[in-house]
């Protein structure tokens, strides 16, 4: 019992341990603002709640179900990478080019039905910004080191499912109070801030689609 338990702990702190860091909702927060400029609270709280659904959901899925997906599909990792990466550079290199206002004063507030917020709270705010390709690259590699059997493992399950929903909590709570941040700080300071995330996640997206090529590259040189 103590083994059984020791091990869902452990499994529980590795996912969380190795999603959190990555999927940075806290270093996202700034550019979750930038993103839904002329929104209400209300609805920007809506968003928070529909984008720790949405990420949970694919960490889960990423986690259970990623390597079998990629396998149906003739898709290796290191490809969804570099795909994954050229998105993520796009969207940071829109936010990079974004004028120096933030929501505030100078945004209108503006009104979207509950399928718009859905589909905005999808693309682009939880795929690629919250939950992007990096992200999913982890969970999917975890989900490929889980031990292996023909008994379903539900201690592993359980804690994929823990570790994703603590991640997911993170996200609601950094979206749901970005806005109270924001005020705190003041527009010029978040605005550098958001200057900064922008171009942290711009690195960060020619990492993930660097990753990808010098995987590819090995595969090819390494061929008798």
């Amino acid at each position: 019992m103590e083994t059984g338990l020791a091990e869902f702990a452990r499994n529980a702190l590795l996912i969380s341990g190795a999603l959190f860091p990555i999927v940075n909702p806290l270093g996202n927060a700034p550019i979750f603002l930038t993103l839904t400029r002329g929104f209400t609270s209300d609805m920007r709280t809506v968003l928070a709640r529909k984008i720790a659904l949405n990420g949970f959901v694919l960490l889960v899925a990423s986690i259970l179900i990623g390597t079998n997906i990629l396998a149906f599909f003739g898709i290796s990792l290191p490809v969804v990478q570099v795909g994954g990466g050229m998105v993520v550079i796009a969207t940071a290199w829109s936010l990079l080019n974004r004028k120096d206002e933030l929501d505030g004063r100078q945004a209108s507030k503006h009104s979207a039905s509950a399928s718009d917020l859905s589909r905005r709270a999808f693309y682009p705010l939880t795929l690629p910004l919250t939950v992007g390709p990096g992200s999913i690259s982890v969970a999917i590699t975890l989900g490929a080191n889980r031990p292996s059997g023909s008994e379903p493992h539900w201690s592993y399950l359980t804690a994929a499912i823990l570790g994703a929903a603590f991640v997911a909590i993170t996200i609601y709570l950094s979206y749901r109070f970005a806005e109270s941040l924001a005020r705190v700080f003041g527009d010029t300071a978040m605005n550098v801030v958001i200057r900064l995330s922008s171009f942290i996640l711009l690195c960060i997206g020619v990492q993930i689609g660097w990753n990808g090529v010098s995987a590819l590259l090995r595969s090819v040189l390494v061929r008798p």
